[in-house]
């Protein structure tokens, strides 16, 4: 026991013998950087003190105070955003209580003071009524994301996406520059809704702004938003080799919430490869770059990963340690999401301490605030923001076209009859108006036919929010069931089983326990049947060839008809994600029909990918009872519509040839 004992000190020591220069840099590194910013702030309020006069040179040199030190631990900034508030007062200086109100907002809310940061935000924006100063809309378009960011935060995620949008609304057209910030601000809340589709839609968006108007930290910073999107994806492979291409921008800037991000991501792949403790490490120095900031959310986010961190490595008591932190400061600033990582967390604690009547019971709180965090009504006011914020940029488009082609209207009259009076001649004019006639003829046709385009568009851009919602809530419900319904049922079944060890049991009451699990055991292949039908894993992982034939093989397992399944031109084949699943809904939607409707006894699935046309084509028959088609003309039942819905938005094209008693054929065809 005793050489056993020395052998693992001695292995522990030899460790922290490496990682004592890494720590030493680190530590170093971050008191560098707080003196640095200290002695910068000291030198601002020497200026400050410098000019006592209570006029607008003192209101500019506090404001300069006040943006270095909102973002850092100082509690000096009060007095002097509060001489800010009083100065405007007297002056009657309304940017200046913009500029005072806004900087309160930010203040409190990265300190989790919340609802005095609102009741400013408040404040700045009647303050903001009636300026219509392109640097008082711009100035408002930030308090916008800065609203957008706290909501976030305390997970109001319905208030947050209204913000998000009106800001970039703003500042698409008055400065574009800033619109990576909004860009990331959005892709955050699809991240925290489980819309990875939307999430990297607009992480991708963010970097591409920067990349286009920002400064190289600026570039840096969105990467390293994303990577911590990647991490949480487990995409930790992508994610590394960004983090190598940001580093030294990181480094050589040193900016705190950067490096923040950076030491967490770090630590967040190093703890995905198991190397725990060079993973602790770096974890350490992003809690120690969060106190340098005072910022509540990061601190939080700080404990949420060095609690799971310990758990991973086996250091159970240090974790609880930052699980007790993390739960009891995110409930009292209301932060509902952190709340959720803290039951998640407790009960990947209690599992390893093998309690699992515990576990269960963090499990149960975590689905319940995440019903009440996440709920579908949520969901769909979030896409219906998005969605309202794309149709009203496609309506201003519009009518700026409308307004140019009235203006090129006016022109053409003007023209004309400017070329009557110098003119003068009834020949030239009949040729001039015919000429201009026909021209304004030709503008009007380009006009209508843009405005047409830009009403299809549109259409188009609704059909696939509603295509696009559908199937991230497939996605959402058979996560929950599989991930959710799913693990309680095997843990009851696991807890049965370990019961009927430790009792005694007459025989029927031991054959009814067996019946019971045998039940249970049914209950789980169901709910995984059901969880697979409504987003089949195989379709995401395999592609559409291998998804449809799976779905075949099932139909003639189970006995209900007789169906044949041919791909031709498909070996290799990369399909196009949305495409797969619209195609893949689409012959469900048809075999279910002819089985359903026609009661078809024999049906054929096939699949064609022709390379020289780039056109894939789908076509099920069967020997069934038919139907006429002119009916279709009708309104008819959600099964068709959906059908017809899915094929528009890939501006594919239907044939049907039906009769009755005759069977029915479909051919879809869809250019790739």
């Amino acid at each position: 026991m005793i050489g056993n004992y020395s052998l693992t000190a001695f292995f522990c020591i030899s460790k922290m013998k490496k990682l004592l220069p890494i720590l030493i840099s680190m530590v170093v590194q971050s008191q560098f950087t707080l003196f640095a910013q200290n002695r910068e702030l000291d030198s601002i309020r020497a200026e400050i003190d410098k000019h006592p006069a209570r006029d607008t040179t003192r209101f500019r040199l506090i404001r300069n105070y006040t943006m270095e030190a909102v973002n850092n631990n100082t509690s000096l900034i009060q007095p002097y955003v509060n001489e800010m508030i009083s100065i405007s007062k007297e002056k009657g200086y309304l940017r200046g209580l913009q500029i005072a109100y806004s900087t309160q907002e930010t203040y409190f809310a990265d300190r989790g003071d919340f609802p005095k940061a609102f009741l400013y935000a408040d404040s700045a924006f009647t303050a903001f009524e009636g300026d219509t100063s392109k640097a008082a809309i711009i100035e408002k378009a930030f308090l916008h994301h800065n609203v957008g960011i706290d909501n976030f935060k305390i997970g109001n995620y319905e208030a947050s996406i209204n913000h998000y949008m009106q800001a970039a609304e703003i500042l698409e057209t008055k400065k574009p520059a800033s619109l990576p910030f909004v860009y990331e601000g959005i892709a955050e809340v699809y991240d925290k809704l489980l819309q990875d589709d939307k999430s990297v839609e607009y992480d991708k968006k963010a970097i591409a702004s920067a990349e286009k108007y920002g400064t190289p930290i600026i570039i840096a910073g969105r990467y390293l938003n994303y990577i911590t999107r990647l991490i949480n994806r487990k995409q930790f492979k992508e994610a590394e080799s960004l983090l190598n291409k940001v580093e030294p921008i990181t480094k050589q800037n040193n900016k705190p919430i950067q490096s923040f991000l950076f030491y967490e991501c770090k630590g967040q792949i190093l703890q995905g490869k198991k190397q725990f403790n060079e993973a602790i490490a770096y974890l350490n120095q992003a809690n120690a770059y969060a106190h340098i900031n005072d910022d509540i959310y990061q601190q939080l986010a700080i404990l949420n990963t060095l609690a799971n961190c310990h758990i991973d490595a086996g250091q159970l008591d240090k974790a609880r340690l930052y699980l007790d932190t993390l739960l009891n400061k995110s409930a009292s600033h209301e932060m509902k999401t952190y709340r959720l990582d803290a039951y998640t967390l407790f009960a990947k604690w209690y599992e390893n301490k093998l309690d699992y009547k515990s576990a269960n019971e963090y499990l149960n709180k975590k689905l319940e605030l995440s019903d009440t965090i996440m709920s579908d009504e949520m969901k769909e006011k979030v896409t219906m923001m998005e969605t309202r914020y794309k149709v009203a940029g496609k309506d201003r488009e519009i009518e700026g076209l409308i307004t140019e082609k009235k203006i090129q209207a006016l022109q053409i009259r003007q023209r004309n009859t400017l070329n009557y009076l110098l003119i003068g001649s009834l020949i030239a004019l009949l040729i001039i108006s015919m000429l201009g006639y026909r021209n304004y003829q030709s503008r009007q046709k380009l006009q209508q036919a843009k405005i047409a385009e830009l009403e299809t568009e549109k259409q188009l851009t609704a059909t696939e929010a509603v295509l696009k919602g559908e199937e991230q809530e497939r996605t959402r419900l058979a996560k929950d069931l599989h991930d959710g319904l799913g693990g309680m049922l095997s843990g009851i079944k696991f807890s049965l089983s370990n019961m009927k060890e430790n009792l005694i049991m007459t025989p029927d009451n031991a054959q009814a326990f067996e019946r019971s699990i045998d039940m249970l055991d049914s209950s789980i292949k169901e709910m995984r049947r059901v969880a697979h039908n409504m987003m089949p894993e195989i379709l995401l992982k395999y592609g559409l060839d291998t998804a449809l034939k799976e779905f075949c093989n099932e139909i003639n397992r189970s006995n209900a008809t007789q169906i044949t399944y041919q791909s031709i031109g498909m070996d290799g084949a990369h399909i196009p994600q949305t495409t797969a699943i619209n195609i893949y809904r689409v012959a469900q939607e048809l075999v279910n029909n002819a089985m359903k409707h026609a009661v078809a006894e024999n049906i054929l699935v096939q699949l064609h990918l022709s390379d020289q046309e780039k056109l894939l084509t789908l076509t099920v028959e069967d020997d069934g009872k038919g139907f006429d088609t002119t009916l279709l003309q009708q309104p008819t039942g959600m099964g068709w519509q959906s059908i017809q819905n899915r094929v528009e938005f890939l501006k594919g094209k239907t044939d049907i040839q039906s009769s009755p008693n005759s069977g029915t054929s479909v051919m879809i065809e869809i250019a790739i």
